[in-house]
């Protein structure tokens, strides 16, 4: 009875947010209150489980990084950034957005998706206000971009991060396994976006021109806090690509880089939290506690047991499970908690295929699913929620539905493209 009860709840939870009747962070408080009032969330499940209380890496993790965005902001470097790109590109609309979503893919690759989000929202904001154009579909297409490229690595992806902590795959292993699909998926993605936002890709040829006539380095305000910022950022960036060596969480390496800007920067507290999204930091921590709750009552688990002993040792079979209920599954909840619930359970199938080529590629299987999956719906993944949040901070809010008539669509293309590629690579010719 009580699961049919959380069950119920997570549902309900889900169609406020997805229909909008209240506000998201309302619903998902809404919803983490019913478990606790079941009686299947407490302190413990819900602040101090790695299995099924809040993530809190993650949590900091988006904390740090919206402090470091708000020192930045301060220098006017986002100002520079805008005015560069958009006259690199003449102005021309799609132009800037292939450019941003290239960007947005390699960054996602060296740091990991919600960071990158994080730094190239502010940017494209000020391109779309400087060139009177819509900014809404090109955040979508970068936050999509995003996801896409964070595939390619060890730690572009929080799922990619869980995955090779329980599998002992090196970050070598995602390049070589991954990188290749992913270059793939965003030469697609390029084309998709020709398609779905052309009707955003037109332009006013005064603005441009306007545009076209600024000094992008008058926009500098602060030089010196620019170079102090730099070079904290690029200490950041590269402790985020040796995490795994320092053996040193990325949420801390933000806190780390976050205090050390606001110790340099001399700002006042309203200017370095000017960048935090507490609405979406709030959501999060709902949403991972109603995600916990079907954890703890063994749904996630029950799903994937009955998967794993319907395929047995069928592993082209079972990768294809995999793919195809990973990216289904990560649009309905957050791609973090149902790959540390999976993992265990694909562990295991490796492990009695005796860690062979085919029976390894059920990792891939899985990685590829819950990443490219995320991109199906708004709550498919962490960038998803975090650029959505800026968004209607900035007056530019995007609706669950209007993120996902173009996410659904996306996640159903690049996931159908890599079905064949792990038949063709791990399968026919492995």
């Amino acid at each position: 009875m009580t699961t049919t009860l959380v069950i119920a709840a997570f549902v309900g939870a889900y169609v406020l947010i997805a229909t909008e009747r209240i506000h998201r962070v309302a619903a998902a408080l809404a919803g983490a209150a019913a478990m606790v009032l079941l009686g299947v969330v407490d302190v413990h499940v819900a602040f101090f489980s790695e299995e099924t209380g809040v993530d809190w890496n993650v949590i900091f993790l988006l904390f740090g990084m919206m402090v470091i965005v708000s020192v930045l902001k301060q220098t006017g470097v986002f100002d520079y950034m805008a005015i560069w790109a958009a006259k690199r590109a003449r102005g021309r609309p799609f132009a800037i957005m292939v450019m941003l979503v290239l960007i947005t893919a390699v960054a996602s690759a060296l740091l990991d998706n919600v960071t990158t989000v994080l730094l190239i929202a502010p940017v494209t904001l000020l391109v779309c206000d400087r060139l009177g154009v819509p900014p809404v579909p090109f955040l979508l297409a970068e936050v999509m971009a995003s996801n896409i490229g964070g595939t390619a690595t060890l730690i572009g992806d929080p799922p990619n991060i869980i995955i090779a902590s329980r599998s002992g795959l090196s970050f070598n292993d995602f390049v070589i396994n991954l990188a290749p699909i992913v270059v793939v998926l965003l030469v697609v993605f390029i084309g998709m976006c020709r398609v779905m936002f052309r009707s955003a890709l037109s332009y006013d040829e005064e603005r441009v021109a306007a545009v076209m006539e600024l000094d992008e380095r008058e926009v500098i305000r602060d030089h010196g806090l620019l170079v102090r910022s730099g070079i904290v950022l690029v200490a950041v960036m590269a402790g985020f690509i040796a995490h795994s060596a320092l053996h040193v969480e990325p949420s801390l390496i933000a806190l780390l880089g976050a205090g050390a800007l606001v110790a340099v920067s001399r700002l006042d507290a309203p200017e370095f939290l000017e960048e935090v999204e507490w609405p979406t930091l709030v959501f999060f921590m709902g949403l991972f506690i109603m995600v916990g709750a079907l954890v703890e009552v063994g749904v996630i688990e029950a799903v994937g047991k009955v998967v794993t002993e319907r395929v047995g040792d069928q592993y082209f079979l079972a990768s294809s499970v995999l793919l195809w209920g990973s990216a289904l599954l990560s649009g309905i909840v957050d791609n973090i908690p149902y790959v540390a619930t999976m993992t265990p359970l694909v562990q295991g199938l490796v492990e009695s295929g005796g860690n062979t080529t085919e029976a390894n590629a059920l990792w891939w299987a899985l990685a590829l699913g819950a990443d490219l999956g995320g991109n199906a719906t708004a709550v498919g993944a962490s960038a998803n929620v975090v650029i959505i949040g800026i968004a209607a901070r900035n007056g530019h809010p995007i609706s669950f539905w209007h993120f996902t008539k173009y996410g659904i669509v996306v996640a159903a293309v690049t996931i159908a493209i890599a079905w064949p590629y792990l038949y063709l690579r791990y399968y026919a010719f492995g």
